[in-house]
């Protein structure tokens, strides 16, 4: 595959704009040539020859906004590109987005539509109606032309149905956008860096876990049999697009008891709340439904057997992690917790005798190891958990990504920023070796981070819809061709029962 980078304008001034923007970035060595194809159909086929070649092709310029909530200089990147004759996929879309929006931009995904006449009145008011979010007249034959090459499709916004062309104020928001390419152009020639072939290594297990699945389930199950408002203290689960999920469906989320309306339903999220907030929904009389983790459980039964027998409890974990403040909260003033080994050899006892340590359960095993070491050191009769408190599906993502990260240039964890699992899978895969980022979905891929890396590791968190790590794939496969293949660290059979409210 060739490395040069294609930019498809179909404006002399457009072309311009993109010129005058890529100074930087061919100084800086990137190999990109800017093309001028001319508008609608018949010249766009008569250049197609222009723009000829092997390596990434883009579409940049101006277009015309469909959907009400596109507005002028907004962004749009398209999915995919249609005309009545063809439709175009643009599956490297996502790697785009992330870059756009950290250089300061409202950016929109979805499908463009490239017709044949500027449209307006009507036929802007037909296309709206479709789910396209803006239109041109160039993009769908363009890719067309060339269908093997990696493809994106770029569009600032400067017409709307409340703003048309033919109205005032058209030649400023036309100059917006423009200045608009100039910042753009150098966001797209390091996407076009990171095209190349590479290999794609998925790491398993990954994505959700007993416990999790578990957890979810139970709101979907309490949907379907209550109906709609359940209530939920907190996240669900640590993954914003599962909670955008259930949003959809009718579950309200709230930061505490006291937001819920008396007598109402309740589900207590998977990380396991303190008895203190348990007392607040009884208090107000709410129908509870549990969806604690029971390995969280677990730690919470520790907890308060240490406690019982009058032993100080260390918790090796985060203390603004929520799965902490509820273990803690069994018994509050018996608890000591500990982050790490600084933490550890400074922690204070009353009885050095009488000590006993928990873990929360989704810590890196290596660092709550060596934790835990400290402590045994510290106060040699210390007593522990009969079983490990880190869970095995944490233990064995973490397995599975320190035996990829290894042999790779790059790790992606497929993650919310607020999972612990999550982030200390990236901490897992940078101390074997690897560039590791988090990545909400595969809009927070970034192309630098791709760029020269010829073999990309991809995992998830225990939160993180499996749906999420295939379009991370689908993603990285349109930036050039992709080898998959998986290694499967071990193998995962665990599963949780249902509480009897949803049973």
């Amino acid at each position: 595959m060739g490395d040069e980078l294609t930019i498809c304008t179909p404006m002399r001034v457009e072309q311009a704009a993109v010129l005058a923007g890529l100074r930087g970035a061919r100084a800086a060595g990137a190999a990109v040539r800017v093309v001028r194809t001319g508008m609608g159909p018949r010249r766009t086929r008569e250049r197609l020859a222009l723009a000829a070649g092997d390596g990434p092709l883009v579409v940049l310029g101006i277009a015309g906004g469909l959907a009400a909530h596109v507005l002028p200089g907004d962004v749009v990147v398209a999915s995919e590109v249609r005309a009545d004759d063809v439709t175009v996929a643009c599956p490297a879309a996502p790697v785009l987005v992330g870059a756009l929006r950290d250089a300061g931009f409202r950016v929109h995904v979805g499908p463009i539509i490239s017709s044949s006449v500027i449209v307006e009145g009507a036929a802007r008011a037909e296309l709206a109606a479709s789910d396209a979010l803006a239109v041109d007249m160039e993009s769908a034959w363009l890719l067309a032309g060339h269908p093997d090459r990696p493809a994106a499709v770029v569009r600032v916004i400067t017409d709307t149905a409340e703003a048309p062309l033919l109205h005032f104020g058209v030649v400023q928001r036309i100059a917006g956008g423009l200045a608009a390419l100039r910042r753009i152009a150098p966001v797209v020639a390091d996407w076009g860096r990171a095209v190349g072939a590479r290999e794609v290594m998925l790491a398993s297990p990954r994505s959700f876990c007993a416990g999790v699945e578990r957890a979810i389930e139970i709101v979907r199950r309490a949907l379907e049999r209550y109906g709609p408002p359940v209530y939920v203290r907190r996240q669900i689960v640590h993954n914003a697009h599962v909670v955008a999920d259930l949003e959809r469906r009718g579950a309200v989320f709230v930061d505490e008891v006291d937001q819920v309306p008396a007598g109402a339903r309740l589900v207590l999220a998977a990380h396991g709340v303190a008895p203190v907030v348990r007392q607040q929904a009884a208090d107000r009389g709410l129908d509870v439904v549990d969806a604690t983790c029971p390995l969280v459980a677990k730690v919470h039964q520790e907890v308060r057997r240490y406690a019982g027998a009058d032993h100080t409890v260390v918790l090796i974990g985060h203390g603004d992690h929520e799965e902490v403040v509820g273990s803690a909260g069994e018994a509050p003033g018996q608890v000591r917790i500990v982050a790490d080994e600084a933490a550890a050899e400074a922690v204070e006892v009353a009885d050095p005798d009488r000590v006993a340590y928990v873990m929360q359960t989704t810590l890196a095993v290596d660092e709550a190891e060596r934790v835990a070491a400290v402590l045994r050191r510290r106060f040699p009769k210390m007593r522990a958990p009969r079983h490990d408190d880190i869970c095995y599906a944490t233990s064995n993502r973490q397995q599975a990504v320190r035996e990829i990260a290894t042999g790779c240039d790059v790790v992606l964890v497929v993650g919310s920023a607020n999972s612990s699992n999550s982030q200390r899978l990236v901490e897992v895969a940078r101390r074997a070796g690897a560039a590791s980022y988090l990545v909400d979905d595969a809009t927070g891929i970034r192309p630098r981070w791709l760029a020269g890396a010829r073999r990309v590791g991809v995992t998830a968190g225990a939160s993180a819809p499996p749906e999420l790590v295939d379009g991370v794939v689908t993603a990285l496969s349109g930036l050039g061709p992709v080898r998959l293949t998986e290694h499967r660290a071990v193998d995962e059979d665990v599963r949780f029962g249902l509480p009897k409210e949803v049973s």
